[in-house]
């Protein structure tokens, strides 16, 4: 098991930013590559960004490219989305996941451990 734990959403108007983190306890992440992912209302979730286990590659939806920012900091066992100019169509239930395939995956059946998930809802 990969105890994940998201935090740092919130209610933040369009235009604005936040930080998600993502942290684990009793076991290092540096062995697993890390995704982000999220759910709006009705909708499947779906990929947000992802970060190979040493942070040297990263890939993201391209709805997000250029404004959602994936790092890793694996002396402290964290992962973060640095969320910038959000819309309102970036509402979700914001969802980190863990998998210890090495390469840049964005299907959620591909990661087997994840975390409850934080909400994140932008306003106009």
């Amino acid at each position: 098991q990969v105890p994940l734990v998201e935090s740092g959403g919130g209610l933040v108007q369009a235009g604005g930013s936040l930080r998600l983190s993502c942290a684990a306890s009793g076991r290092t992440l540096s062995s697993y590559a890390m995704g982000w992912f999220r759910q709006a209302g009705g909708k499947e979730r779906e990929f947000v960004a992802v970060i190979s286990r040493r942070g040297g590659d990263t890939y993201y939806a391209d709805s997000v490219k250029g404004r959602f920012t994936i790092s890793r900091d694996n002396a402290k066992n964290t992962i973060y989305l640095q969320m910038t100019s959000l819309k309102i169509e970036d509402t979700a239930v914001y969802y980190c996941a863990a998998t210890y395939t090495p390469n840049l995956l964005t299907t959620p059946r591909n990661y087997a451990y994840w975390g409850q998930g934080t909400q994140v809802t932008v306003s106009s």
